[in-house]
């Protein structure tokens, strides 16, 4: 019995160290560390007004990746607010000379909450963020036979009058309505519109609890995929840019890089391309905005990709989708590339000067015609040539409305294309070779 409670006596150190042992182990499991860096791309749920200490809340777009799993879903909620106004310089000439007075500004932001979804609060860290945009989600068209230019011009003349119609069947054109009221007016007030969207970066780690029932294979993550048409294997890659690129200032043939955000499984759910890859892209073509309307243009593609193990593997990549800014009116041709969608440089001046000869017509009123014809400086252009009661004055308003509009399409400088640091692309990836391998080392010579 001694004998037998001494064994004991002296297993039971043991176990109490495999005990603890277990227990330290189960607790780094049931937690997930987010590395500062990070980025978040959040979207604003709705509209708010534009003033500092502004609350915020919004969704994240993109799932967050750690170790190849999900550490924060995409969905979640995050609240921020607005730290500071700055001042938009460019947006408030553009508007003055058009007779609208507001002092446009800029929010900077910063996210400092994240809701889990069971409702629990997370306090983060973020830097703050400035590039906030309407995101749109560009993708390159269905392959189509190239046609005339008539038949080209026509084409895209199609699409403008349905985009146009759009603005009035779509869904939430009463506020879309009142906000173009309000462009006509010389004052008024500002707001960030909903959908806008920032990329913020977390500047401290971010511990969270791991989900206890969570899939070790993310269901969310990006498959891999055979081409129809080649038979090889294609991966459709998601990541963010590493450093801005602009058709401003690269070069062709300088490179840039991108880090997976999302890992890729194959068909038996087998790992194939970590979170936190990195996918080498080289400048192929290239061609800066220039004065009298000349637009920018830029072309890239990718053809490396490297594990954070260091392997190394050619790929042949091309852009399949990209986050842009609605405003920037871009468009993503066939092959992958970047350019502002062209302008009907001709209809708006000669609507507007056309317009503007309405105010010396004889007949039908005359206050009728002078409202008509003073286009261009919002409804205080349209009240000085009521009430100036001048024809001369009615189509002078009106000329100047003309002459800016053919400035702005004819004489001034084009637009750059841009895709600042932290924008989210979508890459769809063939490897040159069956397998990733090592980069070959120099044989050393006894």
């Amino acid at each position: 019995m001694n004998a037998l409670g001494n064994r004991n006596r002296k297993q039971w150190p043991s176990a109490v160290l495999l005990a603890l042992l277990c227990a330290s182990s189960h607790g780094q499991a049931a937690s997930i560390q987010v590395p500062a860096a990070t980025p978040l791309s959040i979207q604003l749920l709705q509209h708010v007004p534009m003033k500092t200490g502004e609350p915020l809340e919004g969704r994240l777009l993109y799932p967050v990746y750690v170790e190849n799993e999900v550490a924060i879903p995409a969905g979640a909620i995050l609240r921020g607010s607005v730290i500071q106004l700055d001042s938009n310089r460019n947006r408030r000439i553009h508007a003055r000379l058009r007779g609208d007075f507001t002092p446009f500004h800029v929010p900077v932001v910063r996210f400092d909450e994240l809701v889990r979804a069971d409702g629990t609060v997370e306090a983060i860290a973020s830097d703050r963020a400035k590039d906030g945009v309407p995101i749109l989600r560009l993708s390159p068209p269905p392959g189509q036979k190239k046609g005339s230019f008539l038949s080209r011009e026509i084409a895209q003349e199609k699409q403008r009058i349905k985009d146009a119609a759009a603005q009035f069947t779509a869904p939430g054109r009463g506020d879309r309505l009142v906000q173009f009221l309000y462009t006509q007016l010389p004052y008024h007030p500002e707001r960030i519109e909903a959908g806008t969207a920032w990329t913020v970066v977390l500047a401290q780690p971010l511990n969270l609890e791991r989900p206890r029932l969570q899939d070790p294979v993310a269901p969310t993550a990006s498959p891999a995929s055979k081409s129809a048409e080649s038979g090889h294997t294609e991966w459709r890659l998601r990541a963010y840019l590493q450093q801005t690129i602009s058709s401003a200032n690269k070069k062709t043939g300088e490179t840039f890089q991108a880090m997976v955000s999302e890992p890729v499984f194959n068909g038996d759910r087998v790992l194939v391309v970590p979170q936190g890859s990195l996918l080498i892209g080289e400048i192929t073509q290239t061609k800066p905005a220039r004065s009298f309307g000349r637009q920018g243009k830029l072309r890239f593609r990718f053809r490396e990709l490297k594990l954070p193990s260091g392997f190394s593997q050619p790929v042949e990549g091309t852009l399949a989708g990209v986050d842009s800014d609605k405003s920037a009116n871009l468009q993503i041709d066939s092959e992958g590339g970047i350019a502002p969608k062209s302008q009907n440089r001709v209809v708006l001046p000669l609507v507007l000067t056309f317009l503007a000869g309405r105010a010396f017509d004889d007949d039908g009123s005359q206050v009728v015609h002078s409202a008509v014809a003073s286009n261009g400086f919002g409804i205080v252009g349209r009240v000085v040539g009521i009430v100036a009661s001048s024809r001369n004055v009615a189509a002078g308003i009106g000329l100047y409305g003309a002459a800016l509009a053919f400035y702005d399409l004819w004489l001034a400088h084009g637009h750059n294309v841009v895709f600042v640091k932290n924008t989210r692309i979508e890459v769809t990836t063939t490897p040159r070779q069956n397998q990733i391998s090592a980069p070959t080392k120099p044989s050393s010579t006894p």
